[in-house]
């Protein structure tokens, strides 16, 4: 449990948290594009970085050595990298940053756990969160902020291939506020700390 606490600097941070991007490189880029508007000092990335997965389509703007390149570029913003259930070892020795399976950051006092979501989710939340801690996950390509066993439960839905008619997305964080929003910058829930 202790493996995967985090410790970000010690310090404030505001936090800019994305999910699934799956080889697509022009949402990739917007995304970076907004961090800096955002003015995020660092990126969460929640994993399925690379493939596209199996059921999902591609199109001409699915460019893997592409998007390497640009996390490669960008590798000293991303403060966290947690694996994907397409996030494969190739993947992983192909980026700059460390690609971890799951992390856990303090807010003030709340445990935030960051996880990809095909294993623990709203519907499995593991035993180490207490009531009104705040689960992140990504995997459903869908935004959320739900409470379950007593556990907050968010998701930025997915940079690349947005399901349940939803947009792409992300959250902004920081000790204060978590905002799920879309690309066109529509604040999709609020949560306060």
């Amino acid at each position: 449990e202790n493996k995967r606490l985090q410790v970000l600097g010690g310090r404030k941070l505001k936090l800019m948290i994305i999910s699934d991007t799956h080889g697509f490189l022009t949402p990739t880029q917007e995304a970076f594009k907004i961090m800096e508007r955002e003015q995020a000092e660092k990126m969460v990335h929640l994993g399925d970085y690379i493939y596209h997965g199996p059921r999902n389509d591609f199109d001409s703007d699915y460019k893997p050595k592409e998007i390497i390149d640009l996390f490669n570029q960008h590798h000293e913003k991303v403060v966290i990298a947690i694996k994907g259930n397409c996030d494969s070892e190739v993947d992983e020795k192909s980026l700059l940053f460390k690609v971890r399976k799951d992390a856990i950051i303090k807010v003030k006092e709340r445990q935030v756990y960051l996880t990809h979501g095909h294993f623990f989710n709203e519907r499995h939340i593991p035993t180490f969160l207490k009531p009104g801690d705040v689960m992140i996950r990504g995997h459903f390509h869908a935004p959320i902020l739900t409470e379950a066993e007593g556990v907050i439960v968010a998701s930025p839905g997915s940079v690349a291939l947005p399901r349940s008619n939803s947009k792409p997305g992300y959250i902004i964080m920081d000790d204060k506020t978590m905002l799920i929003k879309t690309f066109d910058g529509e604040v999709l829930f609020k949560f306060e700390f």
